[in-house]
């Protein structure tokens, strides 16, 4: 069970490039690793679905996804051809997201700085006429269910991952560069104008009262304000947090914009994950892990942190935050 919690061959190999020591730099980069008794928020597995039946808890909000049929169908090889199931759907903690100003530094893996590159550091200007700021974001595969061998990951639901740092923005051109960005969403010359981004005030009314915003208006990203560009660019930086949120509301699109993230809650995606190039927003909820670990509930994409986030940024070791990212997902259990 515990075997799979390791890196990838081809992440430890570039971390044993880059020098990578294991200590800590305490002046630039603090982390510690996530205790996964206090600092994951169990509750936000909840709402189960198994069929049409809920299973809840308090405090705890689903989106708007139909509910599973009870009984379900996935194609099976040679001589069984078709499995019959159970349809659930549940929040899985799935991946970790790390926003950091100190290039390669790693929360995550207890405030390691993992080597340097030639790349500008991160940067916010709360309170002076720029009002911008820049991060760098770290992407790992975090399959803690499969970790704890829950019965619920068996069928369909099955996920056969290891934790793995699968992205690193410091290796990516188009992460710095908001122009070259351009290229993997030219749809955001569209909503440049001030009526698009009007529209987002009904995102952010919605993530405010329900939690999670309109997956119709997938350019906003509710009260961290608009989604582009596909950077590490931050235009109205008013604090960490909320920064901190909308890169990596971000980040979660410029990954499904790659087809590096995939549909996982549809009923389309009952017997495996889908390319969803724009991504459904709702799909995902959010908690912080680090510095500060939020572990009561999870919050959708766009939903403001004044519900939370208080005291959640200090200066020194508090300035670079980690996000436990919940995925919803529906599919077939057999």
């Amino acid at each position: 069970m515990l075997k799979n919690f390791r890196l990838s061959s081809l992440a430890l190999a570039f971390l044993v490039a880059l020098g990578f020591s294991g200590k800590v730099t305490a002046a630039a980069c603090g982390g510690k690793f996530p205790n996964p008794v206090t600092d994951i928020c169990w509750l936000c597995l909840f709402p189960i679905n198994i069929g049409m039946v809920p299973i809840t808890m308090p405090g705890q909000t689903d989106n708007h996804d139909p509910k599973p049929p009870l009984i379900c169908t996935c194609p099976a090889p040679p001589p069984i051809f078709v499995r019959i199931g159970v349809g659930v759907s549940f929040w899985e903690p799935a991946r970790v997201a790390e926003v950091v100003r100190t290039p390669m530094c790693s929360p995550t893996l207890g405030g390691a700085v993992l080597g340097t590159l030639p790349v500008p550091a991160g940067t916010n200007h709360e309170g002076d006429d720029s009002g911008g700021a820049f991060y760098h974001v770290h992407w790992f595969q975090y399959p803690v269910l499969s970790w704890l061998g829950m019965a619920i990951t068996q069928g369909a639901c099955y996920v056969n991952e290891t934790f793995d740092m699968s992205y690193l923005s410091e290796l990516d051109p188009l992460w710095d560069d908001d122009q070259l960005s351009f290229v993997l969403n030219p749809e955001a010359i569209l909503f440049a104008n001030p009526v698009a981004q009007a529209a987002c005030v009904a995102d952010t009314v919605a993530a405010a009262t329900t939690t999670f915003g309109l997956d119709t208006l997938f350019w906003c990203s509710g009260s961290q304000g608009s989604l582009y560009p596909l950077s590490g660019s931050h235009a109205n930086h008013v604090g960490g947090v909320d920064s901190s949120l909308a890169i990596v509301h971000t980040h979660i699109f410029k990954m499904h914009r790659q087809f590096l993230a995939q549909d996982t809650s549809t009923l389309g995606a009952m017997c495996g994950n889908l390319p969803q190039p724009i991504m459904r927003k709702n799909q995902y909820k959010q908690q912080m892990m680090y510095p500060v670990p939020q572990n009561v509930r999870g919050y959708g994409l766009g939903a403001p942190s004044t519900i939370w986030g208080a005291g959640r940024e200090f200066p020194y070791k508090g300035e670079d935050f980690s996000y436990l990212i919940w995925r919803k997902r529906t599919c077939c259990a057999f």
